[in-house]
This record gives structure tokens, C-alpha cells and sequence, in this order.
């Protein structure tokens, strides 16, 4: 018996068939090749077409099944996982009108300072626990000022993976996890936030229905299972966001786990019972897949700088390990080169301002490939650092903090110098998004009977301690790094 899972992410699309009694990897697959097309018509935009992920999903499933060999009918459950925050809007025939604004697109911040000054500050923290500002619901009142003509055929609006599981079974579905997700869920009367939709003028018809993050959601078609090559009728029974859903894949499900990612953007994320929330929404809660609270910290500019980094200061046939192990040849600090890695987008970390990315004390007699490749490295563990301590002023303290065994962690260099600027104990583990998936999916068809025994298989592969005779020297390194963000936010 196999679990399917799908990662639908803003760089690539990946697929995994895991073994549901052992919980070990049977395949997986990634489309396309390179890094899928990000559209950015104007600065600060960022536009991805739904029929791309589609094309790149059937790619990717039809690898897997030639690789595993697999039959169709031994496949159980799917399971989705999806990138936060963008917004699909389809027409009666439940086809895209127009690409899909994703996650890292600015072009509706000051519609959500907006609303969050003309409702209040009051009643937005209170109940969505957010300012409203550039989430999906911001985007969509965007897209109803400046394309009416569009909006008025709108049927439906939802998230990336909302439209890939539409695609699978012509069923138009969403999460409450999903909705908080984009600023649409009322934490304090426990339903979709009206006050928000009656401001922005939105019909609530427009929302879809709303089913469990875990559950038998909706079954593959007949068009959607010849395209994929599965069997009709398979359960969808899982979907969540990337990062509540990667949290899921590490078990981190109770209140003081903390789970980290380094993909296209990096992220810290915590766990709590408590729903508090940081009143500049620097750092952003959201319902995580168990009805819990699920605090994010997000860099947009994270593998997306170390990817810009291979293509113009190396080439696209260096690996990231040649640049990984250049890397650590630069001393700490890189002699002065720092790096501020916030060149994807207005940053919420930093209240939404868009400073870009800057490279700053240069030396051209002095600073070599090596520097700028550890710079950048180091930049993104302090921008990540720089958000841990915003967290924690809504009591979010971590003393070990989990992550995939994959992206930016697989670098020696970066895992260190996260452990060694936050003092956190790392733990990394053999999973990702789309491993995370499929458990999931096992989940909600019941083929698992509880979280527990959905993690058969997942086992540590290492542990970084935080190097105590270093600390002085990173927190040395970290405040002038921080007084040069400070300079520029000022």
C-alpha cells in the first residue's frame, strides 16, 4: 500500500510515493528541470500560471510511477501540499482568468495598511490576529480595483493548492487553516472573517467550501486519473501550506516545537497553544494543521538568493556543494562583507518595507568569491535570527529547532551558522514537503489511525550543536549586521 505526495512549490513541483507500513520513500520525482518561471511584469510583482503547476504535476507523477513501477490501484491516498498565500481566480468552467499572484507579490501591501488602518488595529488583531496586509485576501481586492472587467467573472477564488485538488476532482475546496493563511479566517468566532470580505466588498460566495485539513476531501476523476495516470476514485484526504505542512512532516504538532525550512524562502515556525500575535504582524499567526496556533517568521529572499548567487557570481553547472565548500573558506564574517538578503519582495519581517537586497562593505582588493558566497549565507541566518527575536516577544522561545535534511541545510556551513547565531540545538531529519504530504494523506484516509503512527520511518540524521567558544564571535558579526539593517529601515 503507497501514500502520494505532492509539494506545489513556487521553484518546482515535487512528487514522493512512500511505502504507507514503513514509511521509507519507494520514489520521487521533480518537474520541470530547472526552476519553474516566475512572471514579475512590474517590480515587486510576482505571477505564476495554475496550468503550469498542472503540466509539471503530471510530469512529475508520471516519473514516479515509471520509476517505481508502482501499480495504480496500490496507491491509497493523496496528499497536498501547496505554497502559502497566493491566489487562484477561476471562471464558471473553473478555468484560471489570469495568473496566479503568488506568495513573494508586493503589489497589494498598502490595500491591506489600508484596511488595517480604516477597520483598526483593535479589531484586526483581534480577530484575524494579522494586519489583513499583502495576504490573499489583499491580492483579490487588488484584482477587483484594477481588472473589474476580470473580477466580475470570477467564480471562485482559492489558494495553489486548492486548484491543483480542484484540478484532480472538479470539486472547488479549501481549509480553514487555509483561509487563515490568507487573513480570511475570524480566530474569535471561529468562521471566515465577513467583516473583512463586507469591507473589501467581496461576495462570500466567492469562498469555497470548506472541508478538514485531514479527511476524505474529494475523490480523483475520471479525466484528472487518465491525465495522472492513478487510479479514479483515490481519496485527496490531505492539504495544508507549505509551512504548516513541513512542520507536520518534522512531528512538530505541540506547543513549543519549533520547525525550519531554507527553500525559495526561509522560515521558522512555531507551535503554540496560545493564539497571541506581534502587533506590526512582523511575524504572522496563523491555524496550524491541528486547529493549533502556528506562528511563521518568513524571508522571501532565501534559496532564491543562493540560487541568483550560482547563476551570476558562478554559473549554473557549479553545484551548491562547490559553492557550499568555497563557502567555508571565508572566515566568519567574510572580513566585513555583509550581505541584507531582502531582494524578493516587500519583507513582513521588516513590517512590509521592500529595502531590496544590498551588498555592503565591499573591498575589491580584499573580498573573493568565497566571501560573498559565505556572506550570503551568513545574511540569510541573521535575517532568520533577526526574526527569532520578534517571535520571541509573543513567546515563542526555542532551544532546538527541526528541519528537512535538504535546501540550504544540506549545507555544513549554513546548519552551523544557524545554530550558532540563534543558540539552538538543530536536528535535522530524512523528510520533506512532499514526504509530509503523503504521511499526511495517510491520515486523512484513515489508512493511519493517529499522528503517531504516521511517522514510521522518520528518524534524525544529524544533530548540530551550537558552538559555545564561537558565540561571542557570531553575536560580534550579527550586531553589525543588524546595525546596518537598522540604518537602512530606519
Amino acid at each position: 500500500m503507497y501514500l502520494l505526495g505532492y509539494d506545489i512549490g513556487s521553484s518546482s513541483i515535487k512528487a514522493t510515493l512512500l511505502e504507507a507500513e514503513t514509511g521509507k520513500v519507494k520514489a520521487s520525482a521533480t518537474a520541470p528541470s530547472s526552476e519553474m518561471e516566475m512572471i514579475a511584469l512590474k517590480a515587486g510583482w510576482a505571477e505564476q500560471h495554475p496550468d503550469k503547476w498542472w503540466e509539471y504535476v503530471k510530469q512529475a507523477t508520471q516519473q514516479l510511477l515509471h520509476q517505481s513501477g508502482v501499480s495504480k490501484q496500490d496507491i491509497k491516498s493523496i496528499g497536498i501540499s501547496y505554497q502559502m498565500h497566493g491566489l487562484v481566480v477561476v471562471n464558471k468552467d473553473l478555468q484560471p482568468l489570469r495568473p496566479s499572484i503568488i506568495w513573494c507579490d508586493s503589489r497589494a501591501v498598502q490595500i491591506g495598511e489600508k484596511a488595517f488602518g480604516e477597520i483598526g488595529e483593535e479589531q484586526c488583531l483581534a480577530h484575524l490576529l494579522n494586519s489583513p496586509a499583502n495576504f490573499t485576501a489583499s491580492k483579490l481586492k487588488w484584482v477587483k480595483e484594477n481588472e473589474p472587467d476580470l473580477y466580475a467573472q470570477a467564480y471562485r477564488f482559492m489558494l495553489p493548492g486548492d486548484y491543483i485538488a480542484m484540478k484532480m476532482s472538479g470539486e472547488v475546496q479549501t481549509t480553514a487553516s487555509g483561509l487563515s493563511e490568507g487573513i480570511l479566517w475570524d480566530f474569535k468566532e471561529k468562521k471566515i472573517a465577513d467583516f473583512l470580505l463586507a469591507y473589501y466588498g467581496i461576495d462570500r460566495f466567492l469562498v469555497p467550501t470548506i472541508v478538514p485539513s485531514f479527511g476524505q476531501q474529494a475523490q480523483l476523476g475520471k479525466k484528472a486519473s487518465e491525465e495522472l495516470g492513478l487510479e479514479a476514485g483515490t481519496w485527496i484526504a490531505y492539504r495544508a501550506g507549505d509551512q504548516p505542512n513541513n512542520a507536520f512532516s518534522l512531528n512538530v504538532l505541540n506547543a513549543g516545537e519549533v520547525a525550519a525550512t531554507a527553500g525559495t524562502s526561509g522560515v521558522v515556525y512555531g507551535v503554540s497553544d496560545s493564539f497571541q500575535y506581534d502587533k506590526l504582524s512582523r511575524v504572522n499567526t496563523f491555524l496550524h494543521v491541528n486547529h493549533k496556533a502556528g506562528i511563521l517568521l518568513c524571508i522571501n529572499g532565501t534559496g532564491i538568493l543562493n540560487s541568483w548567487l550560482r547563476r551570476n557570481v558562478f554559473s549554473e553547472q557549479t553545484s551548491y556543494q562547490a559553492i557550499n565548500q568555497l563557502a567555508s573558506q571565508a572566515p566568519i564574517g567574510a572580513d566585513g562583507l555583509c550581505i541584507l538578503p531582502f531582494g524578493n519582495g516587500s519583507e513582513r519581517v521588516l513590517a512590509n518595507k521592500e529595502i531590496g537586497g544590498n551588498i555592503l562593505g565591499l573591498q575589491f582588493n580584499l573580498h573573493t568569491k568565497a566571501h560573498l558566497a559565505r556572506a550570503v549565507q551568513e545574511g540569510i541566518v541573521f535575517a532568520l535570527r533577526y526574526g527569532f527575536d520578534v517571535m520571541k516577544g509573543i513567546d515563542v522561545h526555542a532551544k532546538t529547532v527541526k528541519a528537512g535534511d535538504a535546501n540550504m541545510f544540506l549545507s555544513p556551513l549554513f546548519a552551523q551558522t544557524f545554530a550558532n547565531a540563534t543558540n539552538t540545538v538543530v536536528e535535522l531529519y530524512n523528510t520533506d514537503g512532499s514526504q509530509g504530504a503523503a504521511r499526511a494523506g495517510g491520515v486523512g484516509a484513515g489508512i493511519y489511525p493517529s499522528f503517531l503512527e504516521a511517522f514510521v520511518g522518520l528518524h534524525k540524521t544529524q544533530t548540530i550543536e551550537p558552538q559555545a567558544d564561537l558565540k561571542e564571535k557570531y553575536e560580534e558579526v550579527y550586531q553589525n549586521w543588524l546595525s546596518k539593517l537598522n540604518s537602512l529601515i530606519a
